[in-house]
C-alpha cells in the first residue's frame, strides 16, 4: 500500500512547522540595537591646520635588516635611520591579525623616516600565533623587544621612542605600553576596545546590511560564531587600556565598516579617565577605511600629516587643544555580544555530528553496494527484489543532497566573508547563494519524509530488510535527520525566508 501525495504534502508541511519552531525557541535572532549617540559625537569639530600641515621631508634615509631572538624564534625586521645628525624619536609598527609582514608599512616607515623618524616595522611571529591560538600578551612582548632595540641605539632619543599599532595589534600595543614605561607613547590606528567577538559580529552585520543579506544569513554567521570556542574572542582591552600612562593618539576611520568606532571610541575615552590620563588625541579621518586609505588605494587626506606632527612634536602634542576632532563618525548600531552557543550546539557537538552524518552516508551506500553485488536483496525473496532498488535509489539521492547543502553552506559562508573581507561585493550573489542553501535544506526535507514513507510501505507489503539494507536505511536516513535538526538550529528552515 503506497502513501498517497496529499499525506505525504501534510507530513513534509508539518515537519517543516516543526523544524522552522526550532530558530525561534532556541537562540535568538541577531538583532543589535540602533546606538544611541552621545551628542558629542554630533558636532565633532573640524581638526586643526596646525595638525594636518605639509610634513618637510629633511633628507634621505639609511635601511637596516635585523635579527631579535624572541621566544621559540627569532624575529626578522627593518629599520629606517634618517640620516640627519642628532638623536630622533622613533617608532614600532605593529601589524593587525595574521602574519604580518613588515613590508606592508613601507610608505608610512619611509614617509616619516623622510622627516626625521627611526621607524622600525617586523614580521609577526609564527611560532604561538595562529589563527585559533593568540597570545596578545607574547605579542606584546615581542613588541617590548623591539622598543629595547630602538632605545639602544645611538640615533635615537629613548624618551620618545613609542609604538603605533593597528587593528589586533589595537589589543597588543595597550599590554606593552601597560607593562613597561620604555614605551614613550601609544599610536591606536583603526583599534576595536570592544572585544573581538562584539567586533567580529558587528563588523559582520554591517557588511552584510550592506551586502542586502537576508536576516537568516546573519543570523547562521553569527550563531556559527556562538560555537566556536577560540579564548581570544572574550579578550577584555580595558583593563591594560585603563593603565596607559602616555601620550596616545588614536586614528579612526569614518568609512571603516570593521570596528564600531563610536563605542571604541567611547571606551577608549573612558580608560583614559580612569587612569587619570589626559594626554590622548582622537581624530576621524574622513573617508578612511580599515587602514586609513580611501578605498584600499592612497591614505586619507591628512593622516601621515598628522602621526608625523603629532610623533615630532612630542611632549608638546602631548595635550590638544580637543581631545575628539575631524569629519563626523557615524555607526548605526551596537556591537552586541553574542551569547555562548549551549553545550548540544558548541564546536565539539557540531563537529560530532557532522562525523556521525559522513559515517551513515559513507556506511549506507557501502552496505547498499554489497547487497547489490552480492544479489541478495533482503533475504533473497522475490518481494524484496521487487520493493528495494526503488528505495536504494531514493537513499543515493539522499546522500548525495546531503553532501550538496554541507558544500553549498561551506561555499556560502566563504563568498559572505570574503565579500565582507573586501568590502564589497554583488549582493544578487548572496541572495542567490542563500536561496540555493535554503531550497537544497528544504529538497533535503521532503527526501526524508517520502524516504521514511516509502520504507514503512515496503515494511507494510512484506519486504524483509537484511543486515545490508538495515545498514544503508538507518545510515541514509539518521544521516539526514541530524542534518535537518542542524539545519534547523542555524534558521534554515525559519521565516520569513
Amino acid at each position: 500500500m503506497r502513501t498517497s501525495r496529499g499525506t505525504l504534502s501534510v507530513a513534509a508541511g508539518l515537519v517543516l512547522v516543526a523544524l522552522a519552531s526550532v530558530g525561534y525557541v532556541l537562540p535568538p535572532a541577531f538583532d543589535p540595537p540602533a546606538l544611541q549617540v552621545d551628542q558629542a559625537f554630533k558636532s565633532v569639530p573640524a581638526q586643526s591646520a596646525v595638525e594636518t600641515r605639509p610634513v618637510v621631508q629633511q633628507g634621505t634615509y639609511r635601511q637596516e635588516e635585523f635579527s631579535i631572538p624572541a621566544e621559540g624564534q627569532h624575529l626578522e625586521g627593518t629599520v629606517r635611520i634618517p640620516v640627519t645628525p642628532g638623536r630622533h624619536p622613533a617608532m614600532v609598527f605593529v601589524s593587525g591579525s595574521g602574519n604580518g609582514s613588515r613590508t606592508e608599512f613601507t610608505p608610512q616607515a619611509e614617509f616619516m623616516a623622510r622627516a626625521g623618524v627611526v621607524t622600525l616595522a617586523f614580521d609577526k611571529r609564527t611560532v604561538g600565533y595562529n589563527f585559533r591560538d593568540r597570545d596578545f600578551g607574547l605579542l606584546a612582548d615581542d613588541v617590548l623587544r623591539m622598543v629595547q632595540y630602538l632605545r639602544a641605539r645611538p640615533e635615537v632619543d629613548p624618551a620618545r621612542t613609542g609604538i603605533w599599532g593597528v587593528s589586533e595589534g589595537g589589543w597588543v600595543v595597550p599590554i606593552a605600553a601597560a607593562k613597561s614605561n620604555a614605551v614613550g607613547f601609544m599610536v591606536l590606528v583603526s583599534s576595536s576596545n570592544v572585544s573581538p567577538l562584539r567586533e567580529v559580529a558587528w563588523a559582520l552585520n554591517e557588511q552584510l546590511l550592506r551586502l542586502r543579506a537576508p536576516i537568516g544569513a546573519r543570523d547562521l554567521l553569527t550563531r556559527a560564531m556562538g560555537a566556536v570556542g577560540f579564548n581570544f574572542l572574550r579578550y577584555d582591552a580595558m583593563p591594560a587600556l585603563s593603565r596607559i600612562k602616555q601620550p596616545v593618539l588614536a586614528f579612526y576611520g569614518t568609512e571603516d565598516p570593521s570596528i564600531p568606532f563610536v563605542e571604541s571610541t567611547r571606551a577608549l575615552t573612558q580608560a583614559m579617565r580612569t587612569a587619570g590620563n589626559d594626554q590622548y588625541t582622537i581624530r576621524f579621518m574622513g573617508d578612511g577605511d580599515h587602514a586609513m586609505r580611501v578605498s584600499g588605494g592612497p591614505f586619507t587626506h591628512g593622516y601621515l600629516e598628522t602621526l608625523t606632527n603629532w610623533v615630532t612634536g612630542l611632549p608638546g602634542t602631548a595635550r590638544p587643544a580637543v581631545h575628539m576632532a575631524g569629519a563626523t563618525p557615524v555607526q548605526r548600531f551596537e556591537a552586541s555580544d553574542v551569547p555562548k552557543a549551549p553545550w548540544y550546539a558548541g564546536g565539539t557537538m557540531l563537529g560530532l555530528t557532522i562525523c556521525l552524518t559522513a559515517v551513515g552516508y559513507v556506511a549506507g551506500p557501502v552496505a547498499a553496494m554489497v547487497v547489490r553485488l552480492r544479489g541478495r536483496e533482503g533475504t533473497g525473496s522475490e518481494t524484496n527484489a521487487v520493493l528495494w532498488p526503488p528505495i536504494r535509489r531514493r537513499l543515493r539521492r539522499m546522500a548525495w543532497t546531503g553532501l550538496g547543502l554541507l558544500a553549498s553552506v561551506v561555499a556560502f559562508i566563504t563568498l559572505l566573508v570574503l565579500f565582507a573581507v573586501n568590502q564589497a561585493g554583488a549582493w544578487p550573489a548572496v541572495l542567490a547563494g542563500w536561496l540555493v542553501v535554503r531550497v537544497l535544506a528544504v529538497l533535503m526535507l521532503i527526501q526524508e519524509v517520502t524516504a521514511v514513507a516509502a520504507v514503512v510501505a515496503a515494511l507494510r507489503e512484506g519486504m524483509v530488510p537484511g543486515r545490508g539494507q538495515h545498514v544503508a536505511i538507518a545510515g541514509v536516513l539518521g544521516g539526514t535527520g541530524l542534518l535537518l535538526v542542524v539545519a534547523a538550529y542555524y534558521g534554515l528552515f525559519s521565516f520569513p525566508w
